[in-house]
């Protein structure tokens, strides 16, 4: 027995040695690789302000809108590491059919380390803002040359004074999600802007198909900052007309959820003739309804 437990020990005692020198020589390799790594820098978003471009349908222009967005650079040094930003923006075409108008990106401005201003953590940030027609110019785009659905891209790419650059290819998706946001890439969405409706009664054809009303749901119509509910208290259709006062400037149409949106349909004609709306059963809700891009109102 005594034999046993002396080879035991032995035993033991030259597997717990192997163990050790395994460990010291994988936190040699672990330090070595500690040593070697390269650390980058990420550009937090603490808060895009605006991403969205309007399109006056009509008059084929650029009405307004543009990206804004304050950011926050983090590096190794807590922001010592900072040498400036450059700013790059782009167009996508996303409408069917015709000319591709899309835009390589094009470089607009460098926005150097004095520019950025300690924030909430002490890390340097900056607020910056293109206006839409700004970025159209840019890239030497017309109005008739951008509709509803497109997009404008603004990328940034952080050059460090060690000569190192990151952007949005450097970029994983602990990255882009959760605390840091630092997408380095962001898109603007061209939107149709609200065209003036046509004067005079708008006809709302309104229907449940169980026939007990729309149990709580509603539109709001809005006319100039002035709101109407408009809906179907009980039976299975009504017609309900409101009417667009001469010289109304925006007409906006949401649906408001009830207990049975799949019971829901109804039918909105402009004055003009045109349908506008034709939605149904289970309407989106608590979103614009009507579509300005046709300019059809």
């Amino acid at each position: 027995m005594r034999k046993f437990i002396n080879k035991l020990l032995v035993t033991l005692g030259a597997g717990m040695l192997i163990t050790f020198t395994a460990c010291e020589e994988g936190d040699l390799v672990f330090d070595q690789i500690v040593d070697q790594e390269q650390r980058g820098a990420i550009l937090r978003t603490i808060e895009t302000i605006e991403a969205e471009a309007l399109y006056d349908v009509g008059n084929q222009v650029i009405s307004g809108g543009g990206f804004s967005v304050i950011l926050e650079e983090q590096d190794q040094e807590g922001g010592d590491l900072l040498a400036s930003l450059d700013v790059y923006v782009g167009f996508r075409d996303n409408t069917a059919g015709g000319t591709d108008n899309d835009r390589d990106e094009v470089l607009v401005e460098n926005i150097p380390a004095s520019a950025f201003t300690a924030g909430e953590f002490g890390y340097p940030r900056v607020e910056y803002s293109i206006t839409a027609a700004e970025m159209q110019q840019a890239l030497g785009l017309t109005g008739p040359q951008i509709f509803g659905g497109d997009q404008f891209t603004t990328r940034f790419e952080l050059n460090l004074t060690d000569g190192r650059s990151f952007s949005s290819d450097d970029n994983t998706g602990t990255l882009t999600q959760s605390f840091f946001r630092s997408p380095f890439l962001y898109t603007t969405n061209v939107v149709c802007a609200p065209s003036i409706p046509t004067a005079g009664d708008w006809i709302f054809d309104l229907q449940d198909s169980y026939g007990d009303g729309w149990n709580g749901a509603s539109l709001t119509v809005t006319i100039d900052g002035t709101a109407t509910e408009v809906g179907l208290d009980s039976g299975s259709g009504a017609q309900v007309i409101v009417n667009v006062p001469a010289g109304s400037s925006v007409i906006s149409i949401v649906y408001n959820s009830g207990a049975w949106d799949s019971e829901v349909t109804f039918q909105i004609t402009s004055a003009n003739g045109n349908t506008v709306i034709d939605l149904g059963p289970d309407p989106p809700a608590g979103e614009e309804l009507l579509d300005y891009c046709p300019n059809n109102l």
